[in-house]
């Protein structure tokens, strides 16, 4: 099955763009209640994942007050580590792996933009009723 069956699309998903500000990050993932949240490019493209602790690190190690965070971009912020991202011709099967490791998978067109992105939650599912047979033959 095609990761598309799965995605949750742009439109649906949070995210910021490589040039907001530490605030900004902060309070778009509190509103939503993200504890990662996808990075793109004023272009669409995906630059990466942005984690609570990677702004926790950098807020420590800077010791900045919450007024500092208006004044720096994300981008300044180191990463721990990016979401592995995956093409959108991707079978379902190929990112079972990579979601053991990450939230959620970043789904990207034939050009590199972001598309959406599959949770952990539907690759569960998805899972799940293929171990179910009487489940595959309800959703035909």
């Amino acid at each position: 099955m095609n990761v598309l069956f799965c995605l949750t699309p742009k439109e649906k998903v949070a995210y910021i763009y490589h040039d907001y500000t530490i605030r900004q990050a902060l309070e778009k993932m509190q509103i939503y209640r993200y504890n990662s949240i996808p990075i793109l490019d004023r272009n669409g493209k995906y630059v990466g994942t942005l984690s609570e602790g990677d702004l926790l690190w950098f807020i420590k190690e800077h010791q900045l007050s919450f007024t500092k965070t208006e004044q720096v971009p994300i981008h300044k912020v180191p990463r721990n580590k990016d979401n592995v991202s995956v093409p959108i011709h991707t079978n379902m099967e190929d990112i079972i792996d990579v979601a053991t490791r990450q939230n959620f998978v970043p789904v990207l067109d034939d050009f590199g933009a972001f598309i959406g992105i599959i949770t952990r939650k539907e690759i569960f599912n998805y899972m799940i009723k293929q171990m179910n047979p009487s489940e595959r033959e309800e959703s035909r």
